[in-house]
């Protein structure tokens, strides 16, 4: 899967900046553009994709779930556009008769840092600041340092608690550009749970595929 959506970096000759990203999905696995082409995409996870529903809705409300789907959907994708959002990704098939509440959000992130500092300098410091409630470690992403933060929060009180793990990028041969990678879900209800633990492993294992593409 690959998603053509970051913006033209500046390069010279022999260090040319990517044009995009590749990734590969789980099956069941959506991406949906924020940039362009977003209700083209809605509408085809919603007729296409989600052939099923859950266990438990009658056969005459199929209609109304996918409606009420299409709106959650929108209301996410508008929101993770507000925040940088290039693509968001998420599953839309059931698997035993649920369907699965993750999603991540692939993002540009202005950082803010001066393009004269290296991106070991920049993750360093990120380390060293940590996350409330969670940690920060230096891993790699497609063959260079990048960063690693999980933790749980709710977004605003009252809000229903769910594991976050964000992966912040710095863009191939394009100093100052960076991207995060960001994964959010509330498991089974417990965040600490064996059930939750296994989704945070499935997205690192989907970011594990991360590439750059010059193409």
């Amino acid at each position: 899967m690959s998603a053509p959506h970051l913006d033209e970096q500046p390069s010279t000759p022999a260090r040319t900046a990517p044009h995009r990203y590749e990734l590969i999905l789980p099956p069941g696995w959506v991406r949906i553009p924020l940039r362009e082409g977003t209700q083209e995409a809605l509408e085809k996870i919603l007729f296409s994709h989600m052939e099923q529903v859950p266990e438990g809705i009658p056969r005459d409300d199929a209609m109304r779930f996918r409606l009420d789907m299409r709106r959650q959907l929108e209301k996410q994708a508008r929101a993770a556009r507000r925040n940088g959002g290039l693509d968001l990704y998420l599953p839309v098939r059931p698997r035993g008769g649920i369907f699965l509440m993750a999603s991540f959000v692939v993002a540009e992130m202005p950082i803010g840092q001066d393009h004269g500092v290296p991106p070991e300098a920049v993750l360093a410091q990120l380390v060293d600041d940590g996350v409330p409630g969670g940690a920060a470690t230096k891993v790699d992403v497609a063959g260079a340092p990048a960063l690693r933060r999980d933790y749980s929060r709710a977004l605003d009180e009252g809000e229903l608690l769910t594991r976050r793990v964000d992966y912040v990028i710095p863009v191939a041969n394009a100093p100052g550009h960076w991207i995060s990678i960001n994964f959010s879900t509330p498991g089974d209800g417990d965040v600490d749970s064996e059930f939750t633990d296994v989704l945070v492993e499935l997205f690192d294992a989907v970011v594990s595929t991360f590439r750059w593409s010059h193409e």
